[in-house]
């Protein structure tokens, strides 16, 4: 039996364990600290034995040295034409990472960074397909262009937009009230934004994580997976005029989307 924990670290990351049960392995998803998955891993009894890298971030790789200090044998596996170099098994867009009976499909998605990769698994963990996505996609939002161009994101959330809708996105950080503020600024008659905002708020005032979101709620609610829905088209547009800005192919409503998240 497999299980997928969200470790807390920083002010707002999610380290990702998934776990075999059976065996006390564990799988850990961008530890960009090492003290809390460690922490984790002993209260659970759990041996480390493979790290999965999604791109190459401090916040998401910084604890790696420290792991394998801890726990020599274990796998590093990430991007090959990355930053990071402290990978042991380099990977590709195109390729498959196995780990005990999950096969996880490697997905180029540049655009946060030119070397971020995603993890897709279609054999139900927790009852559903998941998807490790790092800082692509986000609870009703995507990541900042930080190396990449709007069409590259585009076209990475494209893929992921392609998924099977029950899917579970686990990103790497709790953002979502702040996006959902912004969707709703362009939204505002959108009462299942609203209803979703309201049950978000609930969850963290009970202290709960709102990740994982599933790619059916991210198609319905992101305006960053809605750039040829007419009503984001709509607000887009009217953003783009108001900011001198293009607004006249889907990349263009995009980078609009995009433009106005970064100054909201």
């Amino acid at each position: 039996m497999f299980n997928i924990s969200a470790i807390p670290a920083f002010s707002d990351n999610y380290i990702w364990c998934l776990s075999d049960q059976a065996s006390g392995a564990a799988l850990i998803v961008d530890p960009g600290q090492a003290q809390p998955v460690q922490e984790y891993l002993e209260q659970n009894q759990l041996t480390l034995d493979t790290i999965l890298i999604t791109h190459h971030h401090p916040d998401h790789t910084g604890g790696v040295a420290a792991l394998i200090k801890t726990f020599p044998n274990a796998r590093v596996t990430g991007p090959a034409d990355s930053p990071f170099k402290g990978t042991t098994n380099q990977i590709n867009p195109g390729d498959e990472v196995i780990w005990r009976d999950l096969t996880f499909q490697v997905i180029g998605v540049p655009g946060h960074t030119l070397d971020h990769l995603a993890y897709f698994c279609d054999t139900p963990v927790n009852d559903r397909p998941i998807l490790f996505c790092g800082d692509t996609l986000f609870v009703c939002g995507c990541g900042r262009l930080f190396e990449g161009k709007p069409e590259q994101m585009r076209q990475s959330l494209a893929s992921l937009r392609s998924l099977p809708d029950q899917t579970a996105v686990y990103c790497a950080h709790e953002y979502t009230l702040a996006n959902i503020r912004f969707a709703r600024s362009w939204l505002p008659d959108n009462t299942d934004l609203s209803d979703f905002e309201q049950n978000c708020m609930a969850r963290r005032n009970r202290g709960e994580a709102t990740v994982p979101s599933t790619i059916g709620v991210e198609k319905a609610l992101n305006p960053f997976m809605k750039w040829d829905d007419p009503a984001v088209i709509d607000a887009a547009s009217r953003y783009a005029v108001s900011a001198g800005l293009p607004h006249d192919s889907d990349t263009a409503i995009f980078a609009a989307i995009r433009h106005g998240k970064d100054h909201f």
